[in-house]
């Protein structure tokens, strides 16, 4: 018999700041605090962030949230495990005291490109991909890693003599948090670097060869859900706790939404939107612009996914509001798009950045199509809500064709899933439910759960898909005005917009 009020400690150490949440053992979130983070935006595309900052933030945000769960009666000691789940490819370089010898570079940072086109002009990208399952791009970790060794004295020097210590910032904060005693990842983490092979689950030593990095020292490698050590946060605790989940945050949002079986997925509606599909037990190379990943891991079970980026989500409809003035806030526009019968073949091909997977354009740019003297600024504002679910269906139907699987369900996070519209004309369009777990903090309850499968606060996975209230929307018979809507996308596209 499980004794009553347990609880885990869950850490999101996002881009932007960090989130502290605390669950309970039935999964429900019962306080939360929140610490913004400063991020540093230079010239020439780069991004950095200053590691002890990361480090700093997270104690801030645990330590406010600690404080609230005690003002609200809960007792430090019934806290049985923590979880932490980070922005991915972010990374950090440390010598053995701990001390970087580098800023954090962001998962942003842009300084990597001409790296990337010679690592492609060595022909090095068909080996890249077979073995990591990634393509050769600034956004992982290990081009601008190999940046660094390039251009920065210090940093060669280090890895050449084997003192430059390499981590994502889950292994960064489990480091500074034990002292130095534990240096370890996840698979996750690890599959997000170019350094990671998939099918050995293991650093691959001939990548580290090909980028000159054979020098560095790497973390330990294990499943999302195991025994990291423990930590007091620098004192916070009386006692220490054990980190018993580490795992990169679009992941630990996927084992939120319960996307346990093959043919499970999640989108993530932000800015951007990451789509992530478990496909299994076994790897399989995208040949439609996907990248190969690991999607979650326990000690017994290790599941693969499919991910596709797509470049501009919610970003769109913030240049509706910010640049065209045609709204004042986002939650207009649910009523504005309910107001038309159909969208008269207008489309916006949101490429303001280039267009995302599974056409990885990223010269493209934007367009409106279909405009006549009838159309007004609704048929702008919808067409700039339906870009959104077109783009997913056109990630998800490149993810079944890649991995054999049907969809059986797309599970939703991220602001623009409170719309309305934007839900059902998914459901539409994909002929599947979409299904809202509606918790914004989805990421931190995937952390929470695999710490707690760890530590025994919850049982198994199949009692995880009982615990939470879920919106599901099912489609509701339009599907084929939606379905002859979505050739007029297609065609917008090959036209080129």
């Amino acid at each position: 018999m499980k004794k009553e009020n347990q609880y885990i400690l869950s850490i999101d150490q996002g881009t932007s700041g960090t989130k502290t949440l605390i669950f309970d053992q039935e999964g429900q979130q019962v306080v939360k605090g929140s610490v913004p983070l400063k991020t540093h935006y230079l010239d020439g595309g780069w991004v950095e962030q200053e590691p002890e900052a990361i480090y700093q933030n997270v104690l801030e945000a645990v330590q406010q949230c600690l404080k609230e769960f005690e003002q609200k009666g809960g007792s430090l000691d019934q806290i049985q495990a923590c979880g932490i789940s980070n922005q991915r490819e972010t990374f950090v370089l440390w010598d053995k005291e701990g001390k970087p010898l580098y800023n954090a570079v962001v998962w942003q940072c842009k300084r990597s490109i001409e790296i990337c086109e010679q690592l492609k002009s060595r022909g090095l990208e068909p080996m890249i991909r077979e073995k990591t399952g990634l393509i050769i791009d600034p956004y992982f970790s290990g081009t601008k890693l190999i940046w660094l060794y390039e251009n920065k004295t210090k940093v060669k020097s280090a890895i050449d003599e084997r003192k430059a210590y390499f981590g994502t910032v889950d292994t960064w904060l489990l480091y500074k948090l034990t002292n130095g005693q534990e240096y370890k990842t996840d698979y996750t983490n690890a599959s997000r670097t170019l350094f990671f092979n998939l099918e050995t689950l293991d650093w691959d030593q001939e990548l580290l060869d090909q980028f000159n990095l054979s020098g560095l020292n790497l973390p330990e490698v294990g499943p999302s859900s195991a025994d990291f050590g423990q930590s007091d946060f620098g004192g916070i605790l009386k006692q220490p706790v054990k980190v018993n989940s580490m795992i990169g945050d679009s992941h630990a949002a996927a084992f939120g939404e319960e996307c346990f079986a093959p043919g499970t997925a999640k989108a993530t509606l932000g800015t951007g939107c990451s789509v992530l599909m478990n496909i299994g037990e076994k790897p399989k190379v995208s040949g439609h612009g996907m990248v190969t990943t690991i999607c979650w891991s326990t000690e017994g079970q290790v599941n693969y996914a499919l991910e596709g980026v797509i470049v501009t989500c919610g970003a769109t409809i913030e240049w509706l509001k910010n640049e065209l003035g045609l709204i004042e806030n986002s939650k207009e526009t649910e009523e504005i798009a309910l107001s038309l019968e159909s969208n008269q073949g207008v489309y916006l091909v949101p490429a303001f950045s280039g267009l995302g997977a599974p056409h990885w354009d990223m010269k493209r740019k934007a367009a409106l199509v279909g405009i006549t003297f009838d159309s007004t600024k609704k048929h702008i504002v919808r067409a700039a809500l339906e870009s959104i679910p077109y783009q997913i269906k056109d990630v998800i139907a490149a993810m079944e064709a890649d991995s054999g699987l049907d969809l059986k369900a797309l599970n939703i996070d991220g602001g623009i899933s409170a719309n309305g519209f934007v839900t059902q004309f998914l459901s539409d369009l994909l002929s599947k439910p979409v299904v809202n777990v509606g918790i914004p903090d989805v990421s931190a309850l995937g952390a929470a759960y695999l710490a707690g499968l760890k530590a025994g606060v919850y049982e198994s996975l199949e009692q995880l898909q009982y615990l939470q209230n879920k919106n599901q929307i099912i489609p509701n018979g339009k599907g084929e005005s939606v379905q002859l809507a979505y050739e007029g996308w297609k065609k917008a596209l090959a036209n080129g917009g």
